[in-house]
């Protein structure tokens, strides 16, 4: 699956580095190989971590906000990022042990089922890249949705469009990092590729999945007035072709959230930390377009953290690190679905359970 033969070498068609592999040679995540002509994936179902994380932390502030959420890690990535924040897991990926346990797609389902309250059953792949395991991915969401367990991606979204429409059918969240808006940083310095990246996240939101978007601010690089209009321009186009949805029904206005969240030196970049207050800043600025622009990585509160109705202002879930309390909300059951309003105007709340 998403591959070819060319003789003894390989082609891999998973993203847009369309790998061609020497046999015994890897692709650029080091996780894809050639064995004989053949497809190897010897890191199938190898997990570098298994947790329960607050849903607030994928970051996912409009989906089910306060729930608890299984996190699922894989090694490996298709982006090489030099300040990548999780580089140990994503870059990594020959560290002694790091791969962990290995589990079958009915054995982490069944992980899932058991840890997970019985209201609220959700998986998260995330960590690091999990579409480099595309095929682990594609095995275990199906099983998932058999259980009635939903399914969240955290990704940087960059592959291909048959494997992004195959692995968005079987996703009913996401939170995508739109790390900049410049075809030639992602080339040159982050080793991936802008067009693949936007195409992903339109191609998300046509197809009702609940989207969320993530850019690590970082100095120097991205941080600019220019750079950063030209995401949130981008973002303000989607809301307006109303791809706002959701695979629990639309919700209102085409919200998107976006998440500007703070970088700090790792990995192999050593610019300052971000400025805490430049990335306020950011947020206000972005805020004259966007609704729902909410800060990361700093210590703030109230309207950085806080989901606020967007009619009358009230706040309908407020957030203390990755604590949720929802006081402005109100539930009512329609055509058999759980859908939120605000308390005080009776607006349909822009969150989704």
């Amino acid at each position: 699956m998403f591959s070819s033969k060319a003789g003894n070498n390989l082609q891999c068609n998973l993203c847009p580095w369309n790998c061609l592999l020497a046999p015994a040679d890897a692709g650029r995540c080091q996780v894809r190989f050639n064995r004989a002509g053949d497809l190897d994936l010897p890191y199938y179902g190898a997990l570098s971590a298994l947790a329960m994380d607050p849903i607030e932390k994928k970051p996912l502030y409009h989906f089910r906000p306060g729930s608890e959420i299984l996190s699922v890690s894989f090694a490996g990535c298709n982006l090489h990022c030099p300040f990548c924040q999780n580089w140990r897991i994503s870059q990594g990926f020959n560290s002694p042990g790091l791969e962990g346990r290995v589990y079958s797609p009915a054995e982490l389902i069944s992980a899932a089922v058991k840890s997970a309250p019985a209201e609220c059953k959700q998986i998260a792949y995330t960590y690091s890249e999990p579409l480099v395991h595309i095929e682990f991915l594609l095995d275990s969401m199906k099983e998932a949705r058999g259980a009635g367990i939903s399914n969240i991606l955290v990704s940087n979204g960059c592959i291909n469009q048959e494997a992004a429409g195959e692995i968005l059918a079987y996703t009913d969240a996401a939170n995508i990092d739109l790390k900049c808006f410049s075809a030639e940083t992602y080339r040159d310095i982050l080793g991936g590729d802008l067009s693949t990246v936007t195409a992903f996240i339109r191609l998300a939101a046509e197809k009702g999945v609940h989207l969320e978007l993530t850019t690590l601010v970082v100095p120097g690089l991205n941080d600019s007035k220019e750079e950063l209009d030209k995401c949130r321009d981008f973002i303000t186009e989607l809301e307006s072709a109303g791809s706002g949805a959701s695979s629990s029904g639309p919700v209102p206005g085409g919200f998107i959230p976006w998440h500007l969240s703070a970088y700090r030196p790792e990995y192999k970049w050593k610019a300052p930390a971000t400025d805490p207050k430049a990335l306020i800043a950011a947020a206000e600025r972005a805020r004259e377009k966007l609704k729902y622009v909410y800060t990361g990585n700093i210590n703030t509160a109230g309207k950085f953290n806080d989901t606020l109705c967007p009619s009358c202002g009230k706040t309908l879930v407020n957030r203390r690190a990755y604590r949720a309390e929802m006081p402005g909300l109100m539930l009512k059951e329609i055509n058999g679905k759980p859908v939120y309003f605000c308390a005080a105007c009776g607006e349909r709340a822009p969150i989704v359970f």
